[in-house]
C-alpha cells in the first residue's frame, strides 16, 4: 500500500469538471464583510464572548469558532440550533439582495458549451444557498449546463470539507482520478487537495475588489495543478478553446 501522503494519481483526460460558482462562473459582488459582521453579531447574541470572533476570518471559520465556543461553554443545544438557523437565514437574505446584479463571468457560456459538446459531466459545488445558486444560474442562462449541484443547503458536509466534493462526484458518476475542480478561492484549493482531486485555480475577475486577491503563486503553493487568468485561458488549459473536432471516420 502506498504511503498516505503520496501524490494523488490523476488519469487523463478528466471526465467531469466541478466548478465553484460565485467569482468563478458568475459575478455577484456579495457583501462578504457585512455577512461576516452579521454572523459575529448573531453569535454574540447567543453567547459567544464579544471580541472572540474576527471579521477577518472567512465565514465558515467564524461559524466553526462560534460553534466550538458555544459547545465548550456548555450552551444549551437549543441555543446552538437557534444560532445556526438565525445566521443562515441572515446570510440567505443578504445573498438574495445580490441576485439582481449577478451576471455571468466573461467566457462562462462559451467554456461550458464547449465542455458539454465534448461530453464532460459538469457540476457546481458552492457555499451559497440553494436558492441563490439556482437563481443565479437561471438568471445568467448557465443552469442548462448543470444537472448536478451541491450548496450549503444540501444535506451533509459543506465545502471545504472533502466529503462535500466526494458526494457530488459520486452523484455525477465520476471517479476521483478523472475529476477536476475549478475555483477562484483558496477554500476551493483546500477542498480539492484534501479530497485528493485535481484542482485548477482561476484568478479573480478584475472587477472584484478583494482586499487580498489570490495570486498564481498562492494557488500553486496550495496545490493547484494549473492556474488560469480567466475562463478563456481555462478553456485552453482544457483543450476546448477551438471548434469541436469531428469524430474520426470509420
Amino acid at each position: 500500500m502506498p504511503p498516505r501522503d503520496s501524490a494523488p494519481h490523476f488519469l487523463e483526460p478528466p471526465l467531469g469538471v466541478v466548478f465553484d460558482l460565485d467569482g468563478t462562473l458568475v459575478l455577484s459582488h456579495h457583501d462578504f464583510g457585512r455577512m461576516r459582521h452579521e454572523v459575529i453579531r448573531i453569535a454574540e447574541q447567543y453567547g459567544v464572548t464579544p471580541g472572540h470572533l474576527s471579521p477577518d476570518e472567512p465565514i465558515h471559520r467564524i461559524v466553526e469558532n462560534a460553534r466550538a465556543e458555544l459547545v465548550g461553554s456548555g450552551a444549551p443545544e437549543g441555543n446552538i440550533f437557534r444560532f445556526e438557523t438565525t445566521y443562515q437565514q441572515r446570510i440567505d437574505a443578504i445573498e438574495a439582495e445580490a441576485l439582481p446584479r449577478t451576471v455571468a463571468r466573461s467566457g462562462a457560456d462559451a467554456l461550458l458549451s464547449a465542455l458539454t459538446e465534448r461530453g464532460f459531466r459538469l457540476g457546481v459545488l458552492t457555499r451559497a444557498s440553494e436558492f441563490f445558486a439556482r437563481n443565479a444560474l437561471a438568471r445568467t442562462g448557465l443552469d442548462r449546463y448543470f444537472p448536478y449541484l451541491r450548496s450549503r443547503s444540501s444535506p451533509g458536509p459543506q465545502k471545504p470539507s472533502p466529503e462535500a466534493l466526494h458526494l457530488l462526484l459520486r452523484e455525477m458518476g465520476i471517479p476521483d482520478e478523472r475529476a477536476l475542480f475549478v475555483g477562484d478561492h483558496l477554500i476551493d484549493a483546500e477542498c480539492a487537495t484534501r479530497a485528493r482531486i485535481r484542482f485548477y485555480g482561476i484568478l479573480p475577475d478584475p472587477s472584484e475588489k478583494a482586499p487580498e486577491p489570490v495570486s498564481e503563486e498562492r494557488f500553486l503553493a496550495a496545490g493547484a495543478s494549473a492556474v488560469a487568468k480567466d475562463l478563456a485561458e481555462l478553456a485552453r488549459h482544457l483543450d476546448v478553446a477551438g471548434p469541436v473536432r469531428p469524430a474520426p471516420a470509420g
